[in-house]
């Protein structure tokens, strides 16, 4: 293995009243730049990017190959197709019909999955590496020759619909809150869910499908990275199945990072089915190509995310709220900090609401201790360290670089968290958080409610006992 850091659990604020010492992480971070060196890069021909990470001790090898498409790319009447597309890979090519992918990969005891996200589809898996030929003939041959029949469209349009059903539609609130933000970026390409909609998924063809691959599907659009053991023959065998792999003469589309008027914003939606009420906060940021990206995520750390964060150390006891969750939406051309908050029965939504706000403020009054900050650059140096034990992790990081990565992989991104001042927190929690909250209130049928209400009014003990009797 290449480190194994425990992923640090502290409290910032009780750790600022402690001497203060220089931060200084070089000697942590040294093992991100000696695996960056042990990386071999190549550049083919027809733009396909590849990275080789040889790891000794191993007797597998983990393929990531990540394409520059995803919902993002999808026009109107079409949406949902990226990830439609996702499921097709999985069901035949021109050389290996039907199921003999998931057949193959199962007799060999590979692990294998995919993704699909706005700016992005990944392909990954794990396989030994005596298959590693043979694994490589297969990936080129679905990503370049895939078939596309009507059989299979119908049937992966019925598995995606029921992903749809299953993830989204019978869940409550989460159709209707996701489309709450969506709209607020409507006529973007950020304008419409990853997983589309009923209707453009159920009007997909084998023609419409085949489209998409031809314009999408391209080397010059694919990220490849292997991490684990890696044999002499790998870049010849590279060679031979993607190096003939001819680039359309069109160029992929350029996108620009959005323009969004963020302002304060206070709306509610009602499903029959919610259990409790619930609120979702958001604030519109900016995406991962910004030079305020790296301050983002720091900030979102600190305020909402780490087990030491401002929410976490507000909630430690007596919590206003029963659970917090968030997520951030990171594209590259925008971004959305969200979270959600679900109250304790004596707790309003506008009491959660000031809290998180407070929380805000307090970052954009006031700057951040200099080991506040140092802690949060370990915190995240540490989860970066730590895939460098995860093969599979580490080889979808690397086919998801940046351009400005591009050779750099792995340290580019420190040198930017590293670049990080209490000053950039500060101006950004202004710039994008302070007075721009969007509030969305999710609200369960009226006799809930109405309950809810009656023991926000109720003293403290007692609606504290209901509630335990209730749990």
């Amino acid at each position: 293995m290449l480190c194994s850091l425990p992923i640090l659990a502290f409290s910032i604020n009780a750790y600022s009243r402690l001497a203060f010492e220089p931060c200084d992480l070089n000697a942590l971070v040294k093992p991100l730049y000696d695996a960056e060196q042990q990386i071999q890069y190549r550049l083919l021909d027809n733009g396909l990017q590849v990275r080789t990470l040889a790891l000794e001790n191993t007797q597998a090898v983990s393929i990531a190959s990540q394409f520059d498409v995803g919902s993002r790319n999808e026009v109107k009447g079409q949406t949902g197709y990226a990830h439609l597309f996702e499921h097709m890979l999985f069901k035949g090519s021109q050389h290996a019909p039907g199921d003999s992918y998931t057949q193959t990969m199962s007799a060999i005891s590979g692990q294998f999955n995919a993704s699909t996200f706005f700016d992005f589809t990944n392909y990954y898996l794990t396989i030994p590496s005596q298959a590693l030929e043979l694994s490589l003939w297969l990936e080129a041959d679905r990503f370049r020759y895939p078939v596309l029949n009507q059989t299979t469209v119908k049937n992966q349009q019925g598995a995606v619909l029921e992903e749809m059903a299953t993830s989204i539609d019978n869940q409550p609130y989460v159709r209707k809150a996701m489309e709450f933000l969506l709209a607020q970026v409507e006529g973007t390409p950020y304008g419409h869910a990853v997983i589309g909609s009923v209707a453009d998924v159920k009007a997909a063809t084998p023609e419409s499908l085949t489209a998409f691959h031809q314009h999408y599907y391209r080397p010059d659009a694919m990220q490849l990275s292997l991490v684990g053991d890696i044999p002499e023959q790998t870049q010849t065998w590279i060679d031979n199945q993607f190096g003939d792999w001819q680039a359309p003469e069109f160029e992929q589309p350029k996108l620009s990072d959005l323009l969004v008027e963020a302002k304060s914003l206070h709306s509610e939606i009602i499903d029959e089915r919610g259990p409790w009420p619930a609120v979702l906060l958001a604030w519109h940021t900016a995406g991962s190509g910004s030079a305020d990206a790296a301050a983002l995520t720091l900030l979102e750390a600190y305020l909402f995310q780490n087990k030491s964060s401002l929410l976490k150390a507000t909630s430690l006891n007596d919590p206003d709220q029963l659970l917090s969750y968030s997520i951030p939406l990171t594209m590259t051309h925008h971004g959305v900090t969200n979270l959600l908050l679900v109250p304790r029965a004596r707790t309003s939504l506008d009491t959660l609401t000031k809290n998180a706000e407070s929380l805000v403020a307090q970052v954009g009054n006031n700057q951040i201790t200099e080991h506040q900050l140092c802690q949060l650059k370990q915190i995240w140096l540490n989860q970066a360290l730590a895939r460098l034990d995860s093969p599979s992790l580490l080889s979808r990081y690397l086919s998801a670089s940046q351009p400005r990565d591009k050779m750099q992989p792995l340290t580019g991104p420190w040198q930017r968290i590293n670049a990080v001042t209490a000053a950039d927190l500060q101006r950004i929690s202004q710039q994008y958080f302070i007075g721009k909250t969007v509030r969305l209130d999710l609200l369960p049928p009226w006799y809930i409610r109405a309950t809810k209400s009656i023991l926000e009014f109720l003293p403290k003990g007692m609606s504290d006992s209901l509630e335990e009797s209730v749990m």
